[in-house]
Formats: C-alpha cells, sequence, structure tokens
C-alpha cells in the first residue's frame, strides 16, 4: 500500500511538473549480461513505474566519442544525465559545471566535489569489497570441502579486467573473505588488461584453471565471459559478476550455468531506479557521494538454484552467518580505497602460491 501511495504521490507530481526527461549514457557494450545490462534495467524500471522520458544511449568501447556525446546530451533539454564508472568521472567533472540547470547521476564512481561547481552531481560508490569478501569466503570453504570438481589444494583464482583502483577493490574483498575461513588459502591473481575479449578471458581462464584454481572470481565485463565458458571445459567452478551470470547462461548454454556457482551482485539497477525515485520526490542530495553496500541491500551474492545444487548445506549456513556480520558491522571488511600501496601489495603476497 505505501508503494502505491509513494508511486502516486509522483506520478502527481510529474503532472503537475511535466514529463522528466532522463539520459542514460552507457560507456560500453549492452549485451554482455553484465555490469553495463544493469544500468538500463533500473532507467527501464522507472520509466515503467514513473512515467518518465527515457533515452538510453550506447557509446561503446570507444573513448573518442564519450565526452561529445556528453556534451551533446547536455546541451539537449534532458534533465538528469545518468553515466558511469571511473572513465566517465574526469569527463562529467568537465561538462556538470557548465549546466547548473542540469542534474547528473554518476554510478560506480565520485567525482572531485573539492574542485567545486559540482553541486549538481549525485555520485553513487559500491561496496564491492564486502561482496566480493562474501564469495571470497565461499570459493575458501568450497574448494577444500571435497565437493565434485574441486581438490584438497586450498587454491582459488581471481581475474580482473584492469589493474584499476575498482577491480582491486574486488580483489581486496576477496582475499579478506577467503582468509577469513582459511588463512591459508593461496589466490592465482591475473589481469586480462582488457574487458571486452572473451577470447583473452578464456584463454587466461584455462591457464588458471590447469595451474590448480578449482574456483576463479571473474570480474571483467565481456573479457570475463569467456572465463566463465573457461570453467565448462576445465570443468572447474567460476563466480559471475555484478549481475547473475548463471541465469543469463541458463538461457545460452546450461552447461556452462552449471558451473557458475554464484555471483557476486553490484545493483546498480536498484540504486539507479532508487536514485531517480529520490529526485521524483525532491529528496535526492546532489553535491555528495553515497556509498551503498551490503545493509542498503545493494550488494551481495546470488542464491539461486545452481547456488543450492552445488553447495552444500553447512557451507551455506557459515555464509549467511558471514554475511549477517558483515550486514550488521560485526565484520568490517576493508576497503582498497585509502589502502596504502604498500598495504596492499602484502596483502596480495600473502596469498601468493608462487612464493
Amino acid at each position: 500500500m505505501r508503494k502505491f501511495v509513494v508511486i502516486l504521490s509522483i506520478m502527481i507530481s510529474l503532472i503537475v511538473l511535466g514529463e522528466l526527461k532522463v539520459a542514460l549514457l552507457v560507456n560500453g557494450t549492452l549485451g554482455d549480461g553484465s555490469f553495463f545490462d544493469l544500468a538500463p534495467e533500473g532507467v527501464k524500471k522507472a520509466e515503467k513505474d514513473f512515467g518518465l522520458d527515457v533515452k538510453i544511449i550506447e557509446m561503446f568501447h570507444n573513448p573518442s566519442i564519450w565526452e561529445p556525446t556528453l556534451r551533446d546530451v547536455a546541451d539537449s533539454d534532458y534533465d538528469v544525465v545518468i553515466v558511469g564508472t571511473w572513465q566517465m568521472a574526469k569527463i562529467l567533472e568537465k561538462v556538470a559545471p557548465l549546466h547548473p540547470e542540469k542534474k547528473f547521476i554518476l554510478f560506480d564512481a565520485t567525482v572531485d566535489y573539492s574542485k567545486g561547481n559540482l553541486g549538481n552531481v549525485y555520485s553513487i560508490l559500491y561496496k564491492q569489497n564486502e561482496g566480493s569478501f562474501l564469495v571470497g569466503a565461499l570459493a575458501s570453504l568450497l574448494t577444500t570441502s571435497g565437493i565434485e570438481k574441486t581438490d584438497p589444494e586450498p587454491l582459488i583464482g581471481f581475474l580482473g579486467g584492469m589493474d584499476t583502483p575498482t577491480i582491486n577493490d574486488f580483489l581486496v574483498g576477496y582475499i579478506q573473505g577467503a582468509k577469513y575461513v582459511n588463512p591459508n588459502v593461496k589466490v592465482l591473481i591475473m589481469y586480462a588488461g582488457i574487458f571486452h575479449d572473451p577470447a583473452k578471458g578464456k584463454e587466461m581462464g584455462l591457464v588458471m584453471y590447469k595451474m590448480g584454481a578449482d574456483i576463479i572470481f571473474n570480474i571483467a565485463g565481456i573479457t570475463g565471459i569467456g572465463l566463465l565458458e573457461s570453467s565448462k571445459e576445465a570443468n572447474k567452478y567460476a563466480i559471475g559478476v555484478d549481475y547473475d551470470q548463471a541465469l543469463m547462461y541458463e538461457r545460452k548454454d546450461p552447461e556452462v550455468a552449471k558451473h557458475i556457482v554464484t555471483s557476486m551482485l553490484k545493483r546498480v539497477d536498484l540504486s539507479i531506479y532508487r536514485a531517480l525515485k529520490l529526485h521524483l520526490e525532491g529528496k535526492l542530495q546532489y553535491g555528495r557521494v553515497e556509498k551503498l553496500g551490503v545493509a542498503d541491500g545493494m550488494v551481495g551474492f546470488a542464491k539461486n538454484k545452481y547456488y543450492l545444487s552445488i553447495v552444500p548445506e553447512n557451507i551455506r549456513e557459515k555464509l549467511n552467518e558471514i554475511e549477517r556480520k558483515v550486514k550488521n558491522g560485526e565484520i568490517v571488511v576493508r576497503s582498497f580505497f585509502g589502502m596504502s600501496k604498500e598495504e596492499f601489495e602484502e596483502l596480495k603476497r600473502s596469498v601468493s602460491p608462487l612464493k
């Protein structure tokens, strides 16, 4: 009933103020079943629920058109412009001050508010370190559990798209979670150097599986699709990211889905929907960054039928308890952001199988 009242009040506001025009600029390729597909889902749900006028612009992996496209859209009659990732943050810092009458939403990154004139920008950061802590604990528990496709060696893997702060925040959480349940765990760490090369992802995945990893966490965009598919060929396990990637493969290739034990969820869709709802209610606080995590329901991991069938009940119970502790603050997960270079390197060395 409350949800109906809220939506009704928003619809009345739109009738009075006019239809809100929203543009979402995607600096990547749609259809990867991962990160870049989430933002359109949130915008489309807001369009349906609130009667917005929405346009989604796909800018692909072509940095040369990102800034001109943002400038063109900002010059047009859109009321709210949404962009995402660290790659768009610097561009937005240049464009937003030129349009103080417009509102901008930046997800998965933040502008530098100390530069001033960015009071029309709302930034969303996600505590991916918390979600990664949970799947790191899961991988560490599974690798020595004796279930099919594993061996007794406590060795797991991590494939990042690029060596960037956000990707390393995933890694920091993953290592902490893995060590939380087994201080002796080892982690193979590799970076593909690219987010849109599935062939390279598959090649690197097969290498890590041959090196002994039972389970590999994929944080590599379209490159990671290759990693997921390599799990089928190697008959090992993979962990997806951002989106429930097993459900994507359930339609595309069910055999791959059976090897994706879970996915770490970053609910970009829900956070954008929430931001647009708050904007319509006049409650969205522009000029600041907000960090959303497990306690906010914006970060977590998929508990689908594959997770339930692969993961033994005793491990699921342990994961539920760990998740509860992260949610209530009993477990505090360190972030790459604010960590010194020396601390980061020492954390990686502590799980290196090569020393």
